[in-house]
């Protein structure tokens, strides 16, 4: 499954903050444990000691509930602990000897003569980014009053800015394509300004650009796409990129490497 081996590692970050603020709870806590006995309607809380019999404790009183809210939540730390240290073992354990891309390797790894007489159980990734790059499409087209802006892969463009992105991409060979027609249920077509193919999950990546977030009627039709992206379940930070612009904020070169190097990559 493409994605997942970024998927466990997010998992096992988010685990590891957890386990840290287990411990340090934990080491916060009151000796002993929490005991809670039921006599008739009412509800009972003993203060256990490890060395004591079991069943025996040292009577609250009602007056003592901080004690009983910090013994309470000293069990429920350690129990959580416990869970949180088995999972990012098993993580570890899976990571140790997991790559997204092993079954495709194994087909690779085999001598091109054995390769050639063999028929893969998927397409490798330069398989897919071929068949997509040779799909047809009939972009948004153009106004006679717009622009006349060329990118250097010779594609025409409808602003400076997405000139600069488009140059990137083309600098740096990242394929994409330009203006690529997209339902969205409740919207109808949208044409993203880059789509792409993610290396990583072999999704496919939407780039927006939002060049005029000072003008409010432009920003409130950007925000309304983008809401409409989401209930269509492409999230930004996931599979929907975003940069803005506004008359005293321009598109940052820095900017658009750091979302490549976490997207794109």
């Amino acid at each position: 499954m493409y994605g997942l081996r970024a998927s466990l590692i997010k998992e096992q970050e988010r685990l590891r903050d957890i386990r840290k603020v287990a411990k340090e709870r934990l080491e916060e806590a009151p000796e002993g444990t929490l005991r809670i006995s039921k006599s008739r309607e009412h509800v009972q809380f003993y203060h256990y000691m490890a060395e004591e019999p079991f069943g025996h404790g040292k009577y609250i009183h009602r007056s003592q509930e901080e004690l009983v809210q910090k013994l309470a939540q000293k069990d429920y730390d350690a129990k959580l602990l416990r869970l949180v240290e088995r999972r990012l073992k098993q993580i570890e354990r899976i990571l140790k000897d997991y790559q997204d891309d092993e079954i495709e390797q194994l087909y690779l790894k085999e001598h091109a003569a054995r390769r050639a007489r063999i028929e893969a159980v998927e397409p490798t990734w330069e398989n897919q980014l071929e068949q997509w790059q040779q799909e047809k499409y009939e972009g948004k087209g153009f106004q006679e009053n717009d622009l006349v802006i060329y990118s250097e892969k010779g594609e025409r463009v409808r602003s400076k800015s997405e000139k600069i992105l488009a140059d990137f991409f083309y600098r740096n060979n990242i394929p994409y394509k330009y203006e690529r027609p997209l339902p969205l249920k409740g919207y109808g077509i949208v044409y993203p300004d880059f789509t792409f193919l993610s290396p990583e999950s072999r999704q496919e990546i939407y780039w927006e650009h939002e060049g005029k977030m000072d003008e409010p009627g432009y920003a409130r039709a950007a925000v309304k796409k983008i809401q409409t992206y989401e209930e269509n379940g492409i999230y930004v930070g996931e599979r929907l990129i975003l940069s803005f612009e506004t008359d005293k904020t321009i598109l940052n070169t820095k900017d658009i490497e750091r979302k490549v190097k976490r997207y794109l990559s």
